[in-house]
């Protein structure tokens, strides 16, 4: 985020950077997008009219939008309608049957299992791919809105798991305690409204009981089984056409979910529930096997340039995870993750007027290693923890004097890391009497 400065859905993503769709047009692909990307277009050079500047939810350059599905869902909506299921528009059609809205319950929705979003956006892309004739490359990228807020699913995954079963929750003794630990907790958990995740409901998140948050979760947990039964029928349908064993699938999601964890849904901050997210890669050829490496998303760019076998035209970020996915861990490996979250609201100036700091100030960065994780703020305080002893986050020692040490080391870590990933496109280039020379990164 540092380099791209997209720090929130609507930031504009600068034009100058390449990416894995412009890439795979210069390999030969004609990439297609089945879905969305929640891209900000580059506003430089538009006609400050251009539709395209009204709306977060546009498309990564490079790809060619075959299904576009964005939050309001008119081309989800516009499928059920064929099928003879008007349920008006959103959110109305995530309305449960059976129960009030803006209540808390396993109650299914009007559409069935085979009807979800999901179901639409596996059924465009199986018929996009009868249209692709045998024996000739191809590159889709699906992008699934569930599992994702609003949190209600059809049978039989409505009622696949008791609440009574989902686990533990990651979390203080009591909403006042977590509210505590925190500004940017007690930040969110005083904002963070119900409707967002259940339509219709009011009131705060955080409010919700034990019992309540508990039937969410159960309720997430079928929405995931609810992915995961279409992601079969595209892999069935894949080894159909004898072209499961040529195919290279990456599974991976944009952010993770509290899920009652810290009192709390949805995503931001600096709780790992909300950052660590899968990653699957099945590559043809390659044995099967658990990757325990610290890898991150900015890895999955230059491994897709690896195996697509072209150059960037911006300097990456991350690393090829090819090595291991062959089973080798480089030695100069890194031992750490790290990430960037930025809470400022440029719009209503929210966060800025309750932080009483500007919307440079609204931001952290964190460096996790195996044991201590540390965040860094630039005007609230910093946090420290042991993850070893704890787990859940809840016991801060940034300012304990016993860990004054380890805090001073991972704050140099962490400014190491950001010396070390300034944008370099251009940085290692130098203009001389031979021309344009380029040094190693």
């Amino acid at each position: 985020q540092m380099n791209n400065r997209v720090c929130r859905n609507g930031s504009p993503l600068a034009d100058r950077f390449d990416n894995i769709a412009r890439a795979a047009r210069r390999a030969g692909y004609d990439p297609t997008l089945f879905g969305y990307t929640d891209v900000s277009p580059d506003p430089t050079g538009r006609d400050p009219r251009d539709p395209a500047l009204t709306t977060y939810e546009g498309d990564l350059p490079g790809f060619t939008t075959r299904v576009k599905l964005p939050e309001h869902e008119k081309a989800w909506l516009s499928w059920l309608r064929q099928q003879g299921l008007e349920l008006g528009g959103k959110p109305e059609a995530d309305f449960p049957v059976g129960a009030e809205p803006g209540s808390v319950s396993n109650a299914p929705p009007a559409y069935n299992s085979e009807q979800t979003q999901t179901a639409f956006i596996a059924s465009e892309f199986t018929r996009w791919l009868s249209e692709q004739d045998s024996g000739r490359s191809w590159f889709a990228h699906l992008s699934f809105i569930r599992p994702h807020p609003p949190f209600i699913v059809p049978a039989p995954y409505n009622s696949m798991y008791d609440p009574n079963d989902v686990g533990p929750f990651a979390r203080a003794a009591s909403v006042k305690a977590e509210a505590a630990s925190h500004p940017l907790v007690d930040f969110a958990l005083r904002t963070t409204e119900r409707h967002h995740f259940i339509p219709a409901a009011t009131g705060l998140v955080a409010d919700w009981s034990e019992a309540e948050f508990r039937q969410i979760k159960a309720t997430y947990f079928g929405m995931i089984s609810e992915v995961d039964a279409q992601l079969g029928r595209i892999f069935s349908t894949l080894r159909a056409r004898g072209e499961w064993d040529d195919t290279l699938v990456v599974f991976t999601s944009d952010h993770a979910e509290m899920m009652g964890d810290h009192f709390t849904l949805g995503k931001g901050g600096y709780f790992d529930q909300s950052q660590h997210i899968p990653l699957i890669v099945r590559l043809p050829g390659a044995r099967p096997g658990r990757v325990e490496a610290f890898t991150e998303s900015v890895d999955l760019f230059p491994t897709l340039l690896d195996l697509l076998e072209v150059e960037p035209s911006h300097h990456p970020d991350g690393r090829s995870l090819l090595p291991l996915l062959g089973g080798d861990v480089p030695a100069d490996w890194r031992d750490a993750v790290h990430w960037e979250f930025d809470f400022r609201d440029v719009v209503d100036g929210t966060a800025e007027a309750w932080f009483g700091a500007r919307s440079t100030q609204l931001n952290l960065a964190v460096i996790r290693t195996a044991k201590w994780k540390y965040v860094h703020f630039p005007t609230l305080p910093p946090l420290l923890f042991d993850l070893e002893k704890d787990p859940s986050e809840v016991h801060d020692l940034s300012s304990d004097p016993a860990h004054a040490k380890v805090r001073l080391q991972m704050a140099e870590r962490l400014l190491a890391w950001r010396s070390l990933h300034l944008d370099q496109t251009l940085a290692l280039k130098m203009l001389t009497d031979k021309g344009v020379v380029t040094g190693r990164a």
